[in-house]
């Protein structure tokens, strides 16, 4: 993650290591997945505790920190978000490093300290995330009607639909073509309750066998942000949520035809 400051005569350099800071740390907030008023009340938390005033200009894409200290001088931090993947055990402990700055009166350095060592922080290791997450699917299988049968072909077809997404994902490919192929396998495999007469419920099975795929987390944080008026987060949030959904639905339906079940 690249920053970049603007050069200003009067900063001064707890003025620079703070804004520096603040504005890593609100780029990878929100990598993490985090809502926009979310990052704006840490970040107002812990420059409120230093003696800064923080106004924020959040991008789809960069975040635009501009820091006053208590001599009124102002200075610009950019720093890019990237991409990377959605951790809710990264953003609790984000959130929790603020408070600490807010209530113990941490300094930059050791906020610095404690942001290195959650960065660091291991994701949820997917050889466990794989069959919970079938497992779940399999549950919404059966919270839609399904049967055992339906929910064991939903539960065969998420593994094998989750794990290439696992793969695809983890060698660099497009995220738009991963959920069109995780959900044109996941369909394939779930047509065998038509084709082998699996369950009473085949049609369930295939409606949700691609329901891991369904991207809930940017819908939900498309809507925060509308409500709290980031219009133009909201619309890059919701955009990149359709998008995903539509690749999903064209791989489904892909599955379908070439199965000749369902609507086709």
């Amino acid at each position: 993650m690249t920053t970049l400051r603007t050069s200003d005569s009067c900063q001064t350099g707890a003025t620079s290591s703070a804004g520096l800071f603040l504005a890593d740390y609100a780029a990878y907030l929100l990598r993490c997945g985090a809502t926009c008023s979310r990052l704006e009340k840490n970040v107002q938390r812990m420059s409120a505790r230093w003696g800064m005033r923080t106004e924020m200009t959040i991008m789809p894409r960069h975040i635009h920190v501009a820091v006053t200290d208590a001599g009124g001088c102002t200075s610009t931090f950019i720093s890019s978000i990237g991409k990377g993947v959605i951790s809710y055990e990264k953003i609790t402990l984000l959130s929790k490093l603020s408070w600490k700055v807010a209530d113990n009166g941490l300094d930059v350095e050791d906020a610095e300290e404690i942001f290195g060592r959650i960065k660091t922080v291991a994701n949820a290791d997917p050889r466990w995330v794989l069959p919970a997450v079938s497992c779940a699917n399999a549950s919404f299988c059966r919270l839609f009607g399904g049967d055992a049968g339906a929910m064991l072909v939903v539960f065969v077809a998420t593994m094998a639909g989750y794990y290439l997404k696992q793969v695809m994902l983890g060698a660099g490919y497009d995220t738009r073509l991963t959920f069109m192929v995780c959900a044109f396998v996941s369909s394939v495999l779930a047509a065998a309750g038509f084709l082998f007469h699996i369950g009473s419920t085949p049609d369930v099975a295939i409606a949700t066998s691609v329901l891991y795929l369904v991207p809930g987390i940017p819908f939900l944080n498309a809507f925060n942000d509308m409500i709290d008026g980031h219009y133009v987060c909201f619309f890059s949030r919701m955009m990149d949520a359709i998008i995903l959904t539509c690749c999903l639905s064209a791989g489904l339906c892909l599955g379908m035809a070439i199965m000749k079940v369902g609507m086709f």
